[in-house]
């Protein structure tokens, strides 16, 4: 029975924004408005999966206090908490770089908010349970596989400390839900989901990007005072009208806050895979788990989407451009509110020099380093030119580097770190670059202090498990089948990245040959 009653939902997005006077929900362009009414679609036979029991506690939503059949309920959208207003947002943005016009949230609806116990809002969002008025041809649903992996990758993604939205609960919808996986004219029913995310805001580039296109300088402004007010009050201390000052302040906060988010993804090498501007937070978050992926082999160019495949715009090595190129777009979208192309172009340079000095310091910090030296740069575009010489786990290598002992003097390369490669004899040459390297990183590492915690300091900052896909995709195949073990073990250990468990070993190893080109082990599709 539920402990007490059920915190009351706040509409503020809505109450504060135009919405679309159509209730009725078709689809159609919607204009003149930030938001539709959108009701989620009853789901009878729903199943709870799994949740987030802390993230359920600091809201004060979860089964205890819910009563887990009531708590299936609403996080399946059969049922409403009081004050919801559920609808979905009205938005546009570049796809793969292209004006794609009104997009929105075609698979999304938000809930309401919600205030946690320390009074910090939260917006809650269900994904995949039903079509809105943004769905176009789709159907507003999505299937386990995409659910699971968001699910999973937003908890392990905040536990390894990315900034990112989070997911409160998993649920089977106990439907069918019809994908082509592959895009190859062969669709299959594959088992519904819906993932419960939580943000303080779902806000994104391509939200005032819409309004800028369709020339709507009034909504554009109102949208872009809510946002700061709401979500970058001191940036707007005194209740009057907001001026230019303020908009650059926070165009240049956005760009801090953009380029800090994709130094944590180049740190723990994670891969978005569909880096448009609708899928980038205006609050620097990790937004919209789709195609992602880690890097196992380190690979600038790799990218985990089959769609993008051949041009690869958004390889692991390109995000921190993309990223700028996006930021380019929201500038040119915020220009009615500033009218000078000055300040915005200020920002974006910030964005770069920002971006490259926080890149430098969290590599000094993935070697252990505390002292910065001229000479950092280069030994970090060194190691970089190693790891592409032979395939090298990234993960993997930068733990192996803080169990080195540099009081000894290392004349040939140590087992742990050739552990580390998918190839065992890479050959005369690449050996003695890695082992040139290496005397280098440890004449590096004798001229710092040597009584320091440097081992802890670098388990602190590189993981030792990370959501590898082949890990995601044992543990969909076995729900699929009705077995969660393996989703709640990945669950459990992710919560905990930097700390070797026992008996996890084989959640800490090597991507195995046979996951190379298997479905969801490597690449992965849009259809979800």
């Amino acid at each position: 029975m539920p402990t007490q009653q059920p915190p009351f939902l706040l509409d503020d997005f809505t109450r504060s924004l135009p919405g679309d006077p159509e209730r009725r929900n078709y689809r159609r362009q919607v204009r003149g408005a930030c938001w539709s009414h959108a009701e989620p679609l009853q789901f009878p036979k729903a199943r709870l999966l799994t949740h987030t029991a802390v993230l359920g506690e600091q809201l004060g939503l979860s089964p205890a206090i819910l009563g887990e059949d009531r708590f299936t309920r609403v996080f399946s959208g059969s049922e409403l908490l009081p004050g919801s207003v559920p609808h979905a947002q009205c938005y546009g943005g570049h796809q793969f770089g292209s004006w794609a016009g009104q997009l929105g949230d075609g698979r999304a609806i938000n809930l309401g908010a919600v205030l946690d116990k320390e009074g910090q809002q939260h917006m809650l969002q269900l994904k995949g349970a039903g079509p809105t008025p943004y769905s176009r041809t789709a159907d507003g649903l999505a299937v386990l596989r995409s659910s699971l992996r968001e699910f999973l990758c937003s908890e392990a993604m905040h536990h390894l400390g990315v900034p990112t939205t989070r997911a409160l609960s998993l649920v089977a919808s106990g439907e069918e839900v019809v994908r082509d996986m592959f895009y190859d004219g062969n669709p299959q029913a594959e088992p519904g989901a819906i993932v419960c995310r939580v943000a303080p805001s779902f806000l994104r580039f391509g939200s005032y990007e819409l309004f800028a296109a369709r020339q709507q300088p009034g909504l554009l402004r109102q949208l872009a005072d809510y946002t700061i007010r709401r979500h970058f009050p001191l940036l707007a201390p005194n209740p009057g009208p907001l001026e230019r000052e303020n908009y650059v302040a926070w165009f240049r906060t956005v760009c801090e806050r953009t380029a800090e988010l994709l130094v944590h993804w180049m740190r723990v090498g994670f891969v978005h895979g569909v880096m448009n501007t609708d899928n980038m937070s205006i609050l620097g978050l990790t937004i919209d788990y789709g195609p992602y992926g880690w890097l196992e082999p380190y690979d600038p160019l790799w990218t985990p989407n089959t769609t993008d495949a051949e041009g690869r715009r958004y390889r692991f090595g390109q995000q921190p451009q993309v990223a700028l190129w996006n930021l380019v777009q929201l500038a040119n979208a915020l220009y009615p509110l500033i009218e000078e192309t000055a300040p915005l172009e200020d920002s974006l340079d910030h964005y770069r020099h920002h971006y490259e000095q926080q890149w430098l310091q969290m590599m000094r910090g993935k070697l252990g380093l505390q002292q910065p030296d001229p000479r950092d740069s280069a030994l970090c575009e060194a190691l970089l030119e190693c790891l592409q010489l032979v395939e090298t786990d990234m993960t993997l290598l930068f733990r192996a580097l803080g169990d080195l002992d540099s009081e000894l003097a290392v004349e040939q390369l140590p087992a742990a770190l050739c552990d580390c490669w998918y190839q065992r004899q890479p050959g005369e040459a690449v050996e003695r670059q890695w082992l040139d390297w290496l005397q280098r990183y440890q004449q590096r590492l004798r001229e710092e202090d040597a009584t320091t915690d440097r081992r802890g300091r670098m388990r602190a900052v590189n993981p030792l498990y990370v959501l590898r896909n082949y890990l995601a995709q044992q543990a969909i195949d076995d729900a699929s089948a009705g077995d969660l073990g393996k989703l709640l073990e990945l669950q459990q250990v992710l919560q905990h990245p930097y700390t070797e468990q026992t008996g996890k070993q084989h959640l800490a190893a090597k991507r195995p040959e046979w996951a190379r080109h298997k479905a969801g082990c490597s690449m992965l599709s849009c259809s979800s």
